[in-house]
């Protein structure tokens, strides 16, 4: 096994794909580019190959056309680095497994997923198993105090106490640097703040022609894109993502096909409706809200700073809530879990729906100042009082997630954190 590089800041995934490794014959990290999934492999490895090495590229691809099993030879586990630009890959990892013996042989990582029609002929259920990574939280970046951990959340430890150094200046800067490890490393705040739009323009010029080699219109991605960071947070649909674009939009089917590719790339990771048992037969809602991996990344299509956004308090709290998003997700990944969102038809609603896999769950509202926690606080228990215990059992816990400073258990129960104090 690899050893921790100098100058490596530790990822909440390289705890998942330890475990993962001792579990599976293979780990397929899959993540945007940029967000350090090459260099948590590289803690894991015995040694690698990169599909995208400039001398050596076109060979391994000629090579995996023609005998692929050579390209897994080496110490393991054995890291293959942006497999997806040879699929077929896939299968020889597969079978590899199916003929030798062990766990943690291989760790593919990748920035894109194939399109169905290029898949490999196997899923690789059982044998590989992934994980998602994204940029970094702020438990990650070292600016979270961890105090308050959603494992003890979950275990009852609700008793919370800490008051953070995190100002709303530093929230929003870190929304609009992101949790690119460069970026965050990056002392220049001048720089760090133009990785974001450093991605788009690359996306746009290269990047998403790269995953399934089909030319798209440039001026539709980026509208999309910029109407996607219009509408984040929220539950738009693909037809109000087409008619915010400007000029004459494209059909649906090509605006779906568009944002199908930006979530194949990683660039959106859009949140998925809960449907819980409930007490009454209120309707539920079942579209996704839109998100960003980061949210940096709308912050870039807006052509946003973090003095506009501290002008525009209603961007800003829909920029933060999808920043809570991006750091629960990867503190569930963790934990074994997913996050959703809860929504019904009398706009009763939960931000965040913290599922793990045992069936406990908890409900977060997102408030970025602290006038609106009482409020917040009001709609989670009435969630809460709404959701059939009987089958769903009771929430583990309720937590208003904010920008404020202080950490604290209400008298009714409900938990409030500063997003700079949570950790897995």
């Amino acid at each position: 096994m690899g050893s921790i590089q100098h100058g490596y800041l530790p990822r909440v995934a390289d705890k998942v794909l330890a475990r993962k490794l001792k579990s599976s014959g293979a780990v397929q990290i899959k993540g945007p580019k940029w967000c350090g999934k090459t260099a948590t492999a590289e803690q894991a490895a015995a040694s690698s190959i990169y599909m995208q090495d400039p001398d050596n590229g076109p060979s391994y691809i000629q090579l995996a056309d023609s005998k692929p099993s050579l390209l897994l030879k080496g110490d393991e586990p054995r890291l293959i680095d942006e497999w997806q630009m040879a699929p077929q890959l896939w299968d020889a990892v597969r079978f590899a497994i199916d003929r030798g013996k062990g766990r943690g042989r291989f760790i593919l990582t990748g920035s894109a997923t194939p399109r169905a029609s290029e898949m490999p002929a196997h899923s690789g259920v059982g044998r590989i198993a992934r994980i998602n990574m994204r940029p970094m939280s702020l438990f990650e970046s070292r600016e979270s105090t961890g105090s308050v951990s959603l494992a003890s959340l979950f275990d009852g430890n609700t008793d919370v106490a800490d008051i953070v150094d995190f100002d709303i200046e530093r929230i929003v800067y870190s929304l609009c640097r992101g949790g690119w490890p460069e970026a965050v490393t990056e002392p220049n705040h001048g720089i760090a703040l133009s990785m974001a739009p450093d991605y788009i323009s690359e996306l746009l010029d290269s990047d998403i022609d790269e995953i399934d080699g089909l030319r798209r219109n440039k001026t539709w991605m980026a509208q999309i894109i910029r109407s996607y960071a219009r509408n984040i947070s929220t539950e738009a649909s693909l037809a109000t993502i087409a008619a915010d674009m400007q000029g004459e939009p494209p059909s649906r089917n090509t605006v779906s096909e568009y944002v199908d590719a930006l979530t194949r790339s990683c660039v959106f990771e859009d949140l998925e409706a809960w449907a819980p048992r409930l007490r009454s037969k209120t309707a539920v809602r079942t579209s996704p809200t839109r998100h960003f991996c980061d949210p940096s990344l709308a912050v870039a299509a807006l052509g946003a700073t973090p003095q506009k956004l501290l002008e525009d308090f209603e961007t800003f709290g829909l920029l933060f809530e999808s920043m809570c998003i991006r750091d629960l997700r990867t503190y569930m990944d963790l934990l074994g879990g997913k996050v959703y969102h809860y929504r019904d038809k009398t706009d009763l609603e939960a931000d965040a729906v913290l599922v793990l896999d045992d069936g406990r769950y908890a409900l977060v509202e997102v408030k970025l100042g602290s006038k609106p926690i009482d409020t917040a606080a009001a709609n989670l228990k009435k969630l809460a009082s709404k959701i059939d215990a009987s089958h769903q059992g009771e929430a583990s816990f309720l937590l208003v997630l904010t920008g404020t400073a202080t950490a604290y258990r209400r008298e009714d129960g409900v938990v409030v954190a500063p997003l700079a104090s949570l950790a897995p």
